[in-house]
């Protein structure tokens, strides 16, 4: 392959003000623009990662150019969501990428207005010209063949939400009240560390009149996005997400990767900004968002999804599926 080496653009300009600034490509609101599913490309599809703290530039650097060099990835787009980080330091990252990184994709800079976590969800139908998009954290790092193959699950699944890590909702009899947690057999969500969906998934989650309330929820407690994302598509496709196996992970905001390849301070930096990192709070405030949907909703639309979905190496033997002999572990393990 060749690897061509393409600018990254920044784009210094805020949410309130993107209808303005593209005012001459499309609708002053985009909930009003949306696009005809047959014009956006299925082949390829949109990486969307949340960033907000620059002790992370370091990692945003590599898996913004890993993800860019995937053959299956249009466009890359690092959504910038730290108001208060000054312009001449996004403009150095940009320098940095394209000084030290060869990268297929092109990669963007998007400016948002604040650090509401619902702008991660938001409809840029002047950006995403594809019929997917990769939702991801700015800490996790997934090898190119897993991304491949996940997307390849997508399109043959594309109602459902594909991703690399599962957690799940549960109903405590002895609280009686809806929790937050993980299921060794069984999972109901998946989380934006890497989360591909369709597009109109966008504009449910950001433009539907019934979803005001909820995304105050996650603008109040600085959290549950993604588990909102798993309410709206559950409830529209009545079923689960869909786990799939990735053969290379650095979730470099997990603790127990400490002491693997970085140094002390710079691990510190990393895991201590991660909503993650304060795991008490951070499992008691997801359940709390459970419940809060559940009420508004006056339904638990979660859907259990069972088994993992794994692009082994090696012999493999054939299993029917819709008339047709494929590997067996590419079947769906629901």
């Amino acid at each position: 392959m060749i690897m061509r080496k393409f600018p990254v653009v920044l784009f210094l300009f805020s949410i309130p003000l993107v209808a303005f600034s593209l005012r001459a490509l499309s609708p002053t609101n985009p909930c009003h623009s949306k696009p005809n599913p047959k014009t956006l490309r299925s082949d390829q599809f949109t990486v969307l990662i949340n960033g907000y703290s620059e002790s992370r530039f370091h990692l945003l650097r590599s898996i913004a150019a890993k993800y860019s060099s995937c053959p299956s990835v249009a466009a890359v787009f690092i959504l910038w969501s730290n108001p208060t980080t000054p312009t001449e330091t996004l403009t150095q990252l940009t320098i940095n990428i394209t000084s030290y990184y060869f990268v297929s994709a092109p990669i963007s800079i998007l400016r948002q207005s604040s650090d509401s976590l619902n702008s991660r969800f938001f409809p840029r139908p002047s950006w995403i010209t594809t019929r997917a998009v990769a939702i991801c954290d700015d800490d996790v790092e997934i090898d190119t063949k897993s991304v491949e193959f996940a997307f390849k699950i997508w399109s043959s699944h594309q109602d459902n939400l594909v991703g690399f890590f599962a957690r799940s909702h549960d109903f405590d009899l002895s609280r009686r009240t809806w929790i937050y947690t993980v299921h060794p057999d069984k999972y109901s969500i998946v989380l934006t560390k890497f989360m591909i969906l369709k597009t109109d998934y966008l504009y449910m989650y950001s433009c539907g009149s019934n979803m005001d309330e909820m995304r105050k929820v996650v603008d109040r407690m600085r959290n549950c996005e993604d588990i909102l994302m798993n309410f709206v598509v559950a409830n529209a496709t009545n079923s689960g997400p869909i786990l799939i196996g990735a053969e290379k992970v650095r979730d470099w905001g997990d603790a127990r990767n400490e002491g693997r390849g970085s140094t002390e301070k710079e691990e510190k930096l990393v895991t201590e900004v991660g909503l993650s990192s304060r795991k008490g709070d951070h499992r008691k405030r997801r359940g709390e968002c459970i419940r809060e949907f559940h009420r508004i909703w006056e339904k638990m639309p979660l859907i259990y999804s069972n088994g993992k979905v794994v692009n082994s190496v090696g012999e493999q033997g054939l299993c029917e599926k819709g008339g047709k002999l494929v590997f067996c572990d590419e079947q769906l393990l629901l």
